[in-house]
């Protein structure tokens, strides 16, 4: 049985058990550009819109923005869903108005994964601070300008 080339795709449900939502719960999340390896989303254009929608999208109670950082063909981020829409409604609208305003084709779906210990969020805090560095676009993780923390 040959089995399938390329990325899978994951389901974003929420299991029946688990309440959708909660106040405080954190995810990392990872969203791509279909085209990869081609610096798409590290321009200061782009950048503002992702801060101001995303601003935006806070300011409505959708979304709660931790630490997002924007590579050249993707994003990073930590951040919790406060609000009454599902995070999968709330990621799908995102990426349909980045794409809309600067024409940004975007992979299938995104990467989720709850945080469920202080210990992990601050792994996957380090994590995306240093991505830059581990892509060899700087030396120093302080230099990245595409990146907003609270």
């Amino acid at each position: 049985m040959n089995k399938p080339i390329g990325r899978k795709y994951l389901p974003h449900e929420i299991p029946a058990h688990v309440t959708p939502n909660p106040e405080g719960e954190v995810f990392f999340i990872t969203i791509g550009c279909a085209e990869r390896g081609t610096t798409q989303l590290t321009n200061d254009p782009v950048w503002k819109s992702i801060l101001e929608t995303l601003s935006l999208r806070e300011s409505s109670g959708e979304i709660h923005i931790r630490l997002i950082l924007a590579m050249p063909d993707h994003l990073h981020g930590l951040f919790s869903f406060p609000g009454s829409k599902p995070m999968k409604q709330v990621i799908r609208d995102f990426k349909s108005w980045i794409s809309f305003n600067h024409h940004i084709q975007w992979e299938r779906g995104f990467f989720d994964h709850r945080i469920r210990t202080w210990e992990s969020g601050f792994q996957k805090g380090e994590y995306i601070r240093n991505n830059p560095v581990r892509a060899g676009l700087i030396e120093n993780r302080d230099d990245w300008k595409y990146i907003y923390k609270r």
